[in-house]
């Protein structure tokens, strides 16, 4: 299935979308995609609503909002340098073992919503990524089982700021979490959706022209390790995502360096993940985030 969620910031409603892209109410079901849907086997007893209930489920007209395709998890956890390529025009050794950081969930937004600079931002970056969907408890798990611990897939795109990030000192979270630096969906696609998620194209243009162009094949360390990796230190709840990292292309690594400004449209997208595209605007006062 393809889990949406529709309606303005903050209102949003559950919804599912069809194979033949039709997008249909299922409010009737469930109330939201939150942590609870995801640990009470939620995806698979809509799965088996839906066989009885899916004609009487309301069309969504498409012109209504997306938001980001579940409730706001607990935690959004990054994978930095996780494609060898995208390292090295960082100018860092391929690690070890992942890195991990925080993105702060006041971040996350819809798929097509605006992204707002920060307010006095000059290294404003952009992040293809490809986002795992936890879909139960997990703590100490194996790489072995750590695929069962997987609801689903989502595209992401984890923009940074590259000063706040590097240059100052601190962690990179600081440059990882401003408002609308965390666009989720279209939708979410449940794991069974996706045959193989270690062999996506994943893309990303800016003004029409491509910046980002990878294959997921390129990871360092694959979503088992990753997710095993993570709950040894921290309890992944229902609904937590975790962004497998992003692969060379960004704007730091470009030479010259070339960060977003206003009307910058960044547009980009997952095999089997559907699209994204936001338009830069610079912050006002009279922004509010979600």
């Amino acid at each position: 299935m393809k889990l949406i969620r529709f309606g303005e910031s903050g209102a949003e409603r559950p919804g599912i979308e069809l194979a033949n892209g039709k997008r249909i109410d299922v409010s009737d079901f469930v109330a939201d995609y939150t942590e609870q849907f995801f640990a009470d086997s939620g995806i698979e007893k809509l799965e088996a609503w839906l066989k009885d209930n899916q004609e009487n489920c309301p069309e969504i007209a498409g012109s209504v909002r997306l938001g980001p395709p579940m409730a706001r998890p607990s935690k959004l956890v990054c994978i930095g340098l996780n494609y060898a390529k995208h390292a090295e025009e960082s100018g860092m050794d391929i690690p070890p073992e992942p890195v991990l950081f925080f993105k702060a969930t006041s971040a996350i937004v819809g798929p097509n919503d605006n992204l707002i600079i920060p307010k006095g931002s000059q290294k404003t970056d952009w992040e293809v990524e490809l986002g795992v969907v936890i879909g139960k408890k997990a703590s100490y798990v194996e790489e072995v089982e750590a695929m069962d611990y997987v609801a689903g897939y989502v595209l992401h795109n984890d923009y940074s700021e590259r000063e706040y990030q590097i240059e100052r000192s601190g962690q990179w979270v600081k440059g990882k979490s401003c408002d609308t630096f965390a666009p989720l969906g279209p939708f979410l696609a449940t794991k069974d959706e996706i045959a193989d998620p270690h062999k996506l194209d994943l893309w990303l243009k800016l003004n029409g022209e491509i910046k980002q162009q990878s294959n997921t094949s390129d990871f360092v360390f694959d979503i088992p390790k990753v997710v095993s990796y993570i709950s040894q230190f921290m309890t992944l709840l229902p609904g937590d995502v975790i962004s497998t990292g992003t692969p060379f292309g960004v704007g730091m690594g470009l030479k010259p360096q070339r960060y977003l400004k206003p009307g910058d449209v960044v547009e980009l997208g997952i095999e089997g993940l559907g699209t994204s595209k936001q338009v830069a605007r610079a912050y006002s006062s009279e922004y509010t985030s979600n």
